[in-house]
């Protein structure tokens, strides 16, 4: 990938003032608080005080999500469905799930809990769930994930990239392989989204999960559901709310009428005050460059993975840039420590699965990287090494 990147992190960095006292390597969990975010919320706490319920400005605000997370897939907006989680849209996925001849679901190692919980939750409707394990390296093997898939596989459920270790998934393979097989395709890519470019329709896809809070810049309590009209307008949710009705305002309590779009995979009121984070959020990362992001990103994580193999420790991300998503795991004999030391330099990381995370975004800099390295040099005693 050539890198058009330079100077991008300079360039937009002071608009997250917590770097003015912190290096902020934790996206993967939760991005920088941009001050259009903050101002966002300022903005509806006092019209909240002014005016009180401006009922009819939140739809226009919770409509203007669904259009900035439509521009983040690229896709129509009636194909997204404005959540309050990630999970949300795949429970309501799962209630549209007969699992009748097809009653099988394939899914991965490699996947948040969330995922594995609400498919293992439809044992009770009939569901059987089969998980394919991750490869040594971390990656996964369309051969063994192909073996898995049959006449019975209603749904492959995958994540985009790995919460624990950063490996991504080919999501074009994948589909088509499920598609051969007359399967459909959910990937979740919370820990994508926003630091690596996503076409819905390109890749292939048939539903599309995730949230604002990471690599989108806003906060936590809202989601986006994709559903390609194409393919999945046969199912439909009995896990539902009044803003899955074909129309809203008609307030009616006689029969359930969901809406013919992705609408149909909504719920209940809308979560306002994260509404108007999420359009600050997505609005801004889509200013910044979601391509631009993520040669920024990939050329930050590659001198990252290379400095941490020079000094003999263990990167459990693949180093294959096609394998690789934007946060890079660190093996650790003790990362919860680890991460704590870092924290009294004034460097916010995070761990999971034993792994030191590090999760670089648009604002980070080639300096908090080598803030980063130095520490780690410092700090060599808990790095697992080869």
């Amino acid at each position: 990938m050539k890198d058009t990147s330079t100077g991008l992190g300079e360039s937009i960095r002071h608009r997250f003032p917590i770097f003015e006292n912190r290096v902020y390597l934790n996206s993967c969990s939760q991005g920088a608080l941009a001050d259009s975010v903050r101002a966002a919320y300022t903005s509806y706490l006092d019209s909240l005080e002014a005016e009180g319920s401006l009922w009819s400005h939140w739809v226009e605000q919770s409509e203007r999500a669904r259009g900035a997370f439509a521009r983040l897939l690229h896709t129509e907006p009636d194909s997204v469905a404005v959540t309050t989680s990630a999970s949300a849209g795949v429970a309501s996925l799962a209630s549209a799930l007969d699992f009748g001849e097809r009653d099988t679901i394939v899914t991965t190692d490699l996947e948040f809990p969330t995922i594995g919980q609400i498919w293992h939750a439809q044992a009770r409707r009939g569901a059987r769930v089969v998980h394919v394990p991750a490869e040594p390296d971390n990656t996964l093997s369309l051969d063994r994930l192909a073996a898995a898939i049959d006449e019975r596989t209603a749904i492959v459920s995958v994540t985009h990239v790995c919460f624990r270790n950063g490996s991504r998934l080919d999501l074009a393979e994948i589909a088509e392989l499920a598609h051969s097989r007359g399967a459909l395709i959910l990937a979740d890519a919370y820990q994508s989204a926003g630091a690596v470019p996503i076409d819905v329709g390109a890749l292939g896809v048939d539903f599309v999960t995730g949230g604002a809070l990471k690599y989108l810049l806003a906060s936590p309590g809202i989601g986006y559901f994709y559903a390609n009209p194409a393919t999945t307008g046969h199912l439909v949710p009995t896990v539902t709310g009044w803003f899955a009705d074909i129309d809203v305002n008609a307030m009616q309590i006689s029969e359930y009428r969901p809406a013919p779009n992705a609408r149909r995979f909504e719920s209940g009121t809308p979560p306002i005050p994260s509404v108007y984070a999420a359009i600050a959020g997505v609005e801004l990362m889509l200013e910044i460059g979601v391509e631009r992001t993520a040669e920024h990103v990939e050329r930050l994580n590659d001198r990252l993975i290379g400095e941490v193999a020079g000094m003999g420790g263990i990167v459990a991300t693949p180093e294959d840039h096609a394998h690789r998503g934007p946060l890079v795991a660190i093996a650790s004999t003790d990362a919860e420590q680890l991460v704590e030391r870092l924290g009294a330099e004034g460097i916010v990381v995070s761990s999971r699965g034993g792994n030191l995370r590090v999760s670089p975004h648009c604002y980070n800099t080639d300096g908090d990287i080598d803030r980063l390295l130095a520490a780690l040099h410092t700090h060599k005693d808990l790095l697992r090494t080869a």
